[in-house]
This record gives C-alpha cells, sequence and structure tokens, in this order.
C-alpha cells in the first residue's frame, strides 16, 4: 500500500490530501488562492491605516493622495473577489468621510 500523498499548506506545515486527482489539484488551487488573496487583504489594511495615518497628522492633500491608492486597492480586491463589493464600498466611504472631515476641519 502507498503511502497518502501530502501537500504543503499556506501555512508552510504538511497536510494530506485525498488520493483523488481531482481534489489534490484542488488542494493545490486553494492553496495559491489562499496566499494570494492574502496578500491582497495585507495590502488593502495596509493603504487604509495610511489614510488613518495621515488624517491623524492633519494633512489634506497627502490624505487625499492616500485616499486615492486606498480607494484603488479597495475597488481591485473587490472586482478580483477577495472581498465583497458592498465591503469595499464601506470601507471607502468610511475613509472618504474621514478625508472630507479633515478638509472641512482645516
Amino acid at each position: 500500500m502507498r503511502p497518502r500523498p501530502q501537500i504543503i499548506s499556506s501555512k508552510g506545515s504538511l497536510r494530506q490530501v485525498a488520493n483523488i486527482k481531482s481534489a489534490m489539484k484542488r488542494a493545490r488551487q486553494t492553496i495559491k488562492r489562499n496566499l494570494r488573496n492574502r496578500d491582497a487583504k495585507s495590502r488593502m489594511r495596509t493603504f487604509s491605516k495610511k489614510v488613518l495615518a495621515v488624517v491623524e497628522t492633519g494633512d489634506v492633500a497627502k490624505a487625499q493622495e492616500a485616499l486615492r491608492a486606498a480607494v484603488s486597492s479597495l475597488a481591485i480586491s473587490a472586482r478580483k473577489g477577495v472581498i465583497h463589493k458592498n465591503q469595499a464600498a464601506r470601507r471607502m466611504r468610511r475613509l472618504n468621510a474621514k478625508v472630507k472631515a479633515l478638509a472641512v476641519g482645516a
């Protein structure tokens, strides 16, 4: 009897997978997608944090520039299915409201 196939998960540990060829392929695809989605979410959160950090400093021009980058990142994530389009819209709206409040207050 041959040993069960194993695959390296996205976290680096060995996992056993099914013997069926299609199931093994799906496991590989899942790992690739998991890594890609994790990177996209991380990038999205980073851009959002940059907007919030600039808003704290009070620089309107830099805040608008950071907002533009964050909105682009959120839109790409929504388009690629990393997050739902409504979640992207909600996050964009909240960031935009903070930048607008800063602009009005300045």
